[in-house]
């Protein structure tokens, strides 16, 4: 039996990979499919300021940037970091910046937010209900939530030696959402990963979450 503790993927798992992530043609497609399903659910404009928590290389924010204000790129990898502010300075980007952040772990910005984006992020924060709450402070009244990420699956994603959340149960998500104070919670499957196994192939759909931040009489009410 293996008796091996289940082991988080860390800043420095996606450090090692940052300089390779964009050959992988998976994630530049899913980047582009949850752009197009965010554009289509939240009406954007050029005076918006957005949060991209966990950012990445950017591969869901740059398909967005010219519809957007400011999009501050935040997350805990370096390596990731020093890939996306490369692409900003090699296309002349204005409207972005990158900031060190780890939303579980580091005080919050005191900046404000219309839109925060998350892709493939929140199966690896353990407390879903607490990052919930901060991505809610940190939105104004009426700012839009948008998170994508897996469906409740059986652990195969990362295997077991992975300790990261096994996907979402939509229904549970959408009243832990709900109870951090945002309204108009909806869903959409908006791509499917497709992996090899030993005998077959297992798709993993993915989904695109939005919500919007109440004004106080709407959480209290």
């Amino acid at each position: 039996m293996n008796t091996t503790p289940p082991t988080q993927l860390d800043a420095n798992h996606f450090d090692a990979r940052a300089r390779q992530w964009d050959e992988n043609p998976v994630f530049k497609e899913r980047g582009l499919k949850i752009a197009d399903a965010v554009r289509k659910a939240v009406p954007l404009h050029r005076d918006m300021n957005a949060l991209d928590c966990g950012c990445g290389t950017g591969l869901l924010s740059f398909p967005l940037k010219d519809e957007l204000g400011t999009i501050l790129l935040a997350d805990s990898s370096s390596g990731m970091l020093e890939v996306v502010a490369e692409k900003i300075a090699a296309q002349s980007v204005t409207n972005m910046t990158v900031i060190k952040l780890d939303l579980q772990t580091d005080p919050a910005p005191t900046q404000k937010f219309d839109l925060i984006v998350t892709a493939m992020t929140l199966h690896h924060v353990s407390d879903t209900d607490h990052i919930l709450r901060v991505f809610h402070d940190l939105l104004n009244t009426g700012g839009y939530l948008c998170i994508a990420d897996l469906d409740k699956e059986d652990g195969s994603f990362h295997g077991p030696e992975v300790d990261v959340h096994h996907g979402f149960d939509q229904a549970d998500l959408a009243r832990r959402t709900t109870q951090s104070g945002f309204v108009d919670v909806q869903f959409q499957t908006v791509f499917t990963i497709t992996k090899e196994r030993e005998t077959e192939t297992q798709d993993y759909p993915v989904f695109l979450m939005t919500g919007r931040r109440a004004g106080d009489k709407q959480i209290q009410g």
